[in-house]
């Protein structure tokens, strides 16, 4: 299916540039938040289904992908989801869906409790959950000059093939068109330092007292083999959210974008209408 009508471009919102890929067709909206060190490729495969029935816009977070790597934005979740709601009110769009997978569910939640009238539904998709912040000695080392060649040396040393590894159930969805896109973003020096204001500056997780004030209609969608956000995560989220159901795939991991996104397509549907 070709995704040439999808709208690549750069846009300022505040003071931070970021990348954006949109259809805007009348149709009701969705916005798509990826997760940690990803990007809007994590949708590569479920915006052009979504497209058939819904306005989408996706964007890559300050950070990560192709949006700028700020040495001055405060990368928190509250400033991420100031970002969302800024940029809802940039396209100008009413009764929006959040899709968030991965860490961009956790901002997505975020959202809900800082502008619970601009978000009509919430998806999250293999959504993280009760994390604590960093520790304070590892805040304190953020500050230190070397710290991030040491970062940027550790993550280096990861091959990209066996940390993809680790998102699938299945491996062959692993292309080299995939570990392209996940890989480029590590070649950019100031991706590293935007990782270190993102481990100085995030806070928790929202907690189960807080979660519990959200009325935002959510539905949670799991790959049951996920080992880097356990189904156990889905099941306290469901929990704890007043107005939340749980879908699990059976033999799917954490990047459910990529191994089921025609299953994915059908449950958004499903739900927002």
């Amino acid at each position: 299916m070709t995704i040439s009508h999808i709208q690549k471009e750069t846009i300022s919102i505040g003071d931070v540039t970021i990348y954006c890929e949109y259809v805007l067709n009348g149709k009701p909206p969705i916005l798509l938040i990826h997760g940690f060190v990803s990007s809007t490729y994590t949708f590569n495969r479920l915006m052009p289904l979504l497209t058939r029935e819904f306005s989408v816009i996706a964007v890559d977070l300050p950070g990560f992908g192709r949006s700028e790597k700020s040495k001055t934005f405060i990368y928190s979740f509250t400033n991420y989801a100031k970002l969302i709601a800024e940029c809802i009110q940039y396209f100008k769009l009413e009764n929006v869906t959040i899709v968030g997978h991965s860490m961009g569910g956790q901002i997505a939640l975020y959202t809900a409790k800082l502008a619970p009238s601009k978000v009509e539904k919430m998806i999250l998709l293999c959504s993280s959950g009760y994390l604590k912040s960093a520790k304070k000695p590892l805040i304190y080392c953020s500050y230190l000059p070397f710290f991030r060649f040491l970062v940027e040396q550790y993550i280096r040393k990861k091959d990209v093939k066996k940390s993809l590894e680790n998102v699938f159930y299945n491996k062959t969805y692993i292309t080299e068109e995939l570990m392209r896109e996940f890989s480029r973003p590590l070649t950019e020096k100031d991706f590293y330092t935007s990782l270190l204001r993102l481990l100085r500056y995030r806070e928790g997780d929202l907690t189960s007292e807080q979660l519990s004030k959200i009325q935002v209609p959510t539905l949670l969608i799991w790959g049951e083999e996920d080992k880097v956000v356990p189904l156990e995560i889905g099941k306290r989220l469901v929990q704890d959210l007043p107005n939340a159901e749980l879908i699990m795939y059976e033999k799917t991991g954490h990047l459910v974008t990529e191994e089921r996104p025609n299953e994915l397509y059908h449950h958004i549907l499903s739900y927002i209408s």
